[in-house]
Formats: structure tokens, sequence, C-alpha cells
């Protein structure tokens, strides 16, 4: 039998910061230590119970003291669910430490020159802010009072939630989210209890059985609702009395429908979406950074890409914007368009904008919206960044005045950020959602862009994510 390391103990150790993927920082005896659910200027007793390369992994044994950035978090799940890893930090301070991450990655891993950061951008909903979360049936819901699972009835093991962290086969079964505005609450709970009440089956992760896999609501900012039940197959129950009641109780959905996914893996992009009342999609709106035009129209499916946080993603876009400011001569490339929010966004302002994205569907989702909107100076096509990306594909639509890059958490595929470099376009907006990785790609251009601009933006409250918009110059 393999033994397990020896827990190591550190007294009166003062937290001395806030770590980029949400637990703190402690460094007892020149050691850093990562812990979660501590604040900046806590003294506290260590438990060092996992030993890494360069740092260790500890918990909270004691609080001798508590920081006074501390705030009473708003949920009851708060340490158990993994969502939201700064509630405990008053908004203010998780603004300041989200503006020390960004600059920390700059200077740590870019180690480019860079003017003045612009001041974050802070949310105007600190709380239910989501407009997309996605919830887990499962038959082994985790215990907080710590009553071992066999004690516990078949009933009593089914819950509706989120995984608990490093979890695959555990679910959190919540009460009140913070996250998404109502009906979102109320909603979850009357399925959760529609299926208790009739004894239909949660999803077995283990054994790949059970009836009720998931549930995704999605809403807009005007206050309507969309439902997507997953289900592991056909049931006469869900089609005929579960569906029918959650659209009588709920006026709200404008928008309910179901998938069979007996596959398993929970994605479900390939599968066919049963539509079965109102509306396919949603329609959220978005208005436009220069007066004397109509707002955007966005249509919004089971399966698009849509900026999860609506209200604070028209900050985001428009920060973008005011950085550019385009004059209406610019032929623009927005690279990972998903479904064209950000191309739409700018297209009438500039001369032409050619957006790519590796999604098919979002593709489909970027032209629809394009139509939808009356715009024709946008094309979208599909493919992966690095092979669409080529000379032959410049030589055909033209080298771009301006690139905007808005790639996933990893960042640039080093083939296209080569292929950046050999373009050379006169300016680059890079929009991330992960500072590191942007950092990274930036210490890269660096080679033939400088940095103008840095703008912050907070788009998740409560947790320790922050986006960030740098806007490159090509150097003379």
């Amino acid at each position: 039998m393999k033994n397990r390391r020896k827990p190591q103990y550190f007294k009166q150790v003062e937290i001395i910061d806030a770590g980029s993927e949400g637990k703190a920082v402690a460094k007892p005896e020149n050691q850093v230590v990562f812990v979660p659910f501590a604040a900046p200027g806590d003294i506290v007793d260590l438990e060092v119970y996992r030993k890494k390369k360069n740092y260790f992994e500890g918990r909270v044994q004691h609080y001798h003291q508590y920081s006074d950035l501390r705030t009473e978090p708003e949920c009851q799940h708060f340490g158990t669910c993994g969502g939201c890893k700064w509630q405990h930090l008053a908004y203010q301070h998780q603004l300041h430490f989200k503006e020390k991450q960004v600059k920390d990655n700059l200077d740590r891993i870019a180690k480019v020159e860079y003017p003045a950061m612009n001041p974050i951008l802070a949310a105007p909903q600190p709380y239910y802010y989501r407009n997309k979360l996605e919830y887990t049936f499962s038959n082994r819901k985790w215990f907080t009072d710590g009553a071992p699972s066999e004690a516990k009835s078949e009933t009593e093991m089914n819950g509706l939630g989120f995984h608990l962290p490093g979890m695959f086969d555990r679910i959190l079964d919540i009460t009140h989210c913070h996250l998404q505005s109502n009906p979102s609450n109320e909603i979850r709970l009357f399925v959760r209890q529609f299926a208790l009440d009739h004894k239909l089956s949660f999803y077995d992760v283990r054994k790949h059985e059970g009836l009720l896999r998931n549930l995704i609501i999605r809403n807009t900012k005007a206050g309507n609702f969309m439902v997507l039940l997953v289900i592991h197959h056909e049931d006469e129950i869900v089609v005929n009395s579960l569906l029918p009641a959650l659209a009588n109780a709920f006026a709200a959905i404008t928008s309910l429908q179901y998938v069979v996914n007996d596959k398993k893996n929970d994605v479900i992009n390939d599968l066919e979406i049963r539509p079965f009342a109102g509306e396919a999609f949603l329609v959220e709106s978005m208005s436009c950074p220069r007066n004397g035009f109509p707002d955007l129209q966005f249509e919004v499916g089971p399966v698009s890409f849509y900026q999860t946080n609506a209200h604070q993603a028209e900050s985001l876009y428009r920060a973008a914007f005011d950085l550019v400011n385009p004059t209406g001569s610019e032929k623009v490339y927005d690279l990972y368009t998903g479904a064209g929010t950000i191309a739409l966004y700018f297209a009438r302002f500039v001369k032409e904008v050619i957006g790519i994205e590796y999604v098919e569907q979002a593709v489909l989702d970027a032209e629809s919206n394009a139509k939808r909107n009356q715009i024709n100076n946008v094309h979208f096509f599909a493919g992966d960044m690095a092979e669409v990306l080529n000379d032959n594909f410049i030589g055909e639509h033209g080298s771009p005045d301006l690139i905007i890059t808005d790639p996933p958490r990893a960042g640039m595929h080093p083939k296209v950020v080569s292929q950046l470099l050999s373009v050379a376009a006169d300016r680059m907006l890079y929009i991330s959602c992960n500072p590191a990785t942007q950092a990274r790609d930036l210490n890269l251009l660096n080679e033939k862009y400088k940095v103008e601009a840095v703008q912050p933006v907070d788009m998740f409250p409560q947790t320790q994510h922050v986006e960030n918009i740098v806007l490159l110059k090509l150097r003379s």
C-alpha cells in the first residue's frame, strides 16, 4: 500500500496574496503554499498536505485573525461548491487582485513595455449576472453533514446541482445559486421536485444509466428564459407530464426544448435538439457603440456561444471599440469569432470584417445573426485557425488593417502567432479570458508589436477570472 505524505503544520502564518487560480498564497519558511478560501491579511494555522514541483497545497486549520478585506459570503454553498472562490472578498478587493493578476502576468510572463493600465471595468451586477447555467442530475449526491452515503435511501441520494471540484461523479445539490436571476432557481427546484415525486431516475455516471442527465437554463437581459432538458433515453413522463408542467408553471420560459443523449459524454452539439414549446432560440440585444444605429440582435440557441455576462459584454465590446476608434476604412480580421458578436459589433463602422471560427455551427449562427441585423460587409469562414489563416487566405481576402483576436483560454497556437507576425497588420486588438496565456503570446508578438493600451474587465464577479484587452501597434 502506498504511503501518504505526512502532513506538515505551520502556526501563525499570514496570508499574503490572492492567487490566479482562486487560492490564497502564504510563504511560511519561504515555501509557497496555496490555500483555498483564505484572504490576504488572515493569520492562520496551516496544514500542508500535498507537495508539487514548485509549491505546496494546504488548508486552514485555525484562524487567529480575519483579514479586513473579508466580507460575508452571500451563498450558503460557499466553501463546498467550487464556483465562486472569491465570495469572501469584498468586491472592491476582488477588483484590486484582478488588476494585480493582469499586471503580474505582463511583468513576469510577457516581459514587455506597456503604458499605465486603465482601471478595471467593474461589473454592474456582482451577483445574478450569468445568462447560462448547466446543472447535473446524479444519484451520488454529496452530503455536507458528513453522513455516509450508505446510510441514505436511494431517493435521498438523488441531487441536481454542480460537480464537486475534482469529482466527476459527485454532485452538490444546490438550494439557491446567486449567479442567475430568478426564476432560474425556481425552475431547477421545480424540475427536481417533479422528478422525485414521480420517481424519475437520476443519472449514474459510473454505470451510464438513469433517465435525467442535465438541465441547462439560459436567459436574456429582457427576462426571457430557455430551458433545455437532457435525458438519457425517450420517456413518456418527461414528454407528456414534466415538460408540459414546466411550461405551464413559468411564463418566463419562452423556449423549452429537450435532447436525448445516450452517449458516455455530455457533449450535445452533435445531437438533435427537440423543440417542445416556444421559440427555438432566445434573442439578446446589444446597444451600438455610436448613436444613430439600432441595437444589435443576436439569436442564442441551445448550443450557441454568447458572452456569459450579457450586461458586462457591452462594456467589454465598447471598451475594445473605443481603444480602436475605427475610421470606417479598415479591413478587419476577427479571429475566433464565435457567433460573430465582435465582428458584427464593429462591422457598421469599418469597411469589411472577415471572421474565422473553428466550430461550424458557430459560423452558421454568425451568418444568421448578420442577416438578422442586415449587415452585409461581414464574411465568415469555418476551420482550424492554424490551417485557415495562411498566405493563400490572406492573398484571396486581402491584408487586414486591424486584427481582433479573442482566443480560448489556451491562447493562440504558435503557428497562428507566427502568421500574425508575417501578416503585420497595422494594429491588433487581443482580448483574452486568460491573462497568463495572453502574456505568453504578447512576449512572442513583441518582436514586431508594441503595447499601446491595457484594459482589464471584470466579467465574472465572485471568481478569480478576469478578462483583459490589449491594443497593439506595429513598430515603425
